[in-house]
């Protein structure tokens, strides 16, 4: 595929590591918050939506189920976007496409069209917004950028707490039609994180020129004859498959060990919570200048301690074990959260990260699906939650990067969602749904 980058950054111009990146820190954070946390908030209405339409929960289900493969599965197509256009444009595009799908749904008459809506339309809109808000979040932070990584990420669980009861709340003041149309409105806030997107200046005439840079294509896959980027790609998708599962059996883990549901819930709260500080808190820690330089190894270690806390969270018998392994959990979760991506830009470096993290979120996406109905098929088969976390752990545990992998630059953000969604009468339904 051919073509010039037109809002690449310009060379010679250093990131600033403040001043209006911190604007641009800002629109990072909501867009995150927004593209993870959104599937939740639309599970939300699913009793609504199973009432009006005499469907099942399995059907409505595969609304969130569609958001997130469209958030993960078209980043080759955003990366192209953004390599062709530049990432205010494509982000003001997304903003306009998210609310459009939301204010289109509350007209629906039937799923499928709640599928081609909502799933579609505004998953479509918030994965362009997602990636180039990332790409920008790169191009103004260097020295500072594990630590506005982590404050970015953080978005995804300060979110999740907030747009579940907020869903809640305009279905039962407004039913779903009023709470999709709010929902939509509330989502042209993507087109103001957009305008923040402001991209740096290049050199006033008469500066010293920087060194030119080599024509790119729209889609750089060049990125697979770097070894140490398809280890990462191997290793970050296989760790998928299990990184989501604990969080949609823990709440039906802890009622088949006679919890009471309100208290069962309280988990992922605790999960969530733990989350939110766990982000940042590692996005500065790996920013500290004797840390920084093993980034690779400190996301190594994040990777095997979740599938080691999943592995001895098997062994839980009691809501006391159930909340040590939350509180764990969410620090490791936490951790690999805002970590991934910024190992991803220290492995294949600044101008190939926009198609890098474009092809890992397509690899990634696949897992994202398969993972927890695995997980869920498992518990059909067996009747027992303990070896849904053991599989979670193994497939964590034996995939981890190489920490010689080849590092060129610094490191780089973001993180992957969050949980799942007990579902009606505590019982979860074992779809491909993985709410954030």
């Amino acid at each position: 595929m051919g073509g010039a980058v037109v809002d690449e950054g310009p060379t010679g111009i250093k990131a600033p590591d403040g001043g209006w990146g911190w604007a641009v820190l800002l629109g990072c954070f909501v867009i995150t918050g927004f593209s993870y946390a959104f599937p939740k908030a639309v599970s939300v209405f699913f009793k609504e939506l199973i009432r009006e339409f005499g469907i099942g929960y399995s059907d409505t289900a595969w609304i969130s189920s569609i958001l997130l493969a469209m958030l993960y599965g078209t980043g080759p197509l955003c990366s192209v976007c953004v390599n062709r256009f530049g990432c205010r444009p494509v982000m003001l595009a997304g903003g306009l496409l998210a609310s459009l799908g939301m204010v289109s749904a509350s007209f629906c008459g039937s799923i499928i069209q709640l599928y081609l809506t909502t799933g579609v339309i505004t998953g479509l809109g918030l994965a362009l917004n997602f990636q180039p808000s990332l790409i920008m979040l790169n191009r103004y932070f260097n020295k500072r950028r594990p630590m506005a990584n982590g404050l970015a990420a953080a978005g995804s669980p300060v979110f999740l707490c907030a747009l579940s009861p907020l869903g809640q709340l305009l279905q039962d003041h407004y039913g779903w039609r009023g709470g999709f149309l709010i929902l939509g409105g509330l989502l042209l806030n993507c087109c103001v994180c957009a305008a923040l997107m402001r991209p740096l200046e290049a050199p006033k005439p008469g500066s010293r020129p920087g060194p030119q840079r080599p024509s790119r294509r729209l889609l750089d896959l060049s990125v697979f004859r770097d070894r140490g980027f398809v280890i990462y790609a191997v290793a970050a998708s296989i760790m998928v498959l299990g990184l989501f599962v604990p969080p949609v059996f823990v709440v039906s883990y802890a009622k088949d060990l006679g919890v009471p549901d309100t208290q069962a819930a309280f988990l992922l709260t605790i999960l969530g919570f733990i989350d939110i500080f766990a982000r940042p808190t590692a996005g500065f820690i790996t920013g500290l200048k004797k840390v920084r330089p093993y980034s690779v190894y400190l996301f190594s270690f994040a990777m095997f301690f979740n599938g080691f806390t999943d592995l001895t969270g098997s062994t839980a018998s009691d809501y006391g074990g159930l909340v040590v392994f939350c509180i764990f959990f969410g620090i490791s979760y936490g951790m690999v959260g805002a970590l991934q991506f910024e190992v991803l830009m220290a492995i294949v470096g600044t101008h190939k990260f926009s198609s890098a993290i474009g092809l890992v979120l397509l690899l990634e996406a696949v897992a994202v699906l398969i993972g927890p109905p695995s997980g869920g098929k498992l518990l059909d088969a067996t009747h027992v939650y303990q070896y849904v976390f053991l599989l979670a752990g193994a497939e964590e545990e034996h995939h981890k990067p190489p920490p010689d992998a080849d590092v060129r630059v610094d490191s780089r953000e973001v993180e992957h969602f969050l949980k799942a969604e007990p579902e009606k009468n505590g019982e979860v339904v074992h779809t491909p749904e993985t709410s954030v």
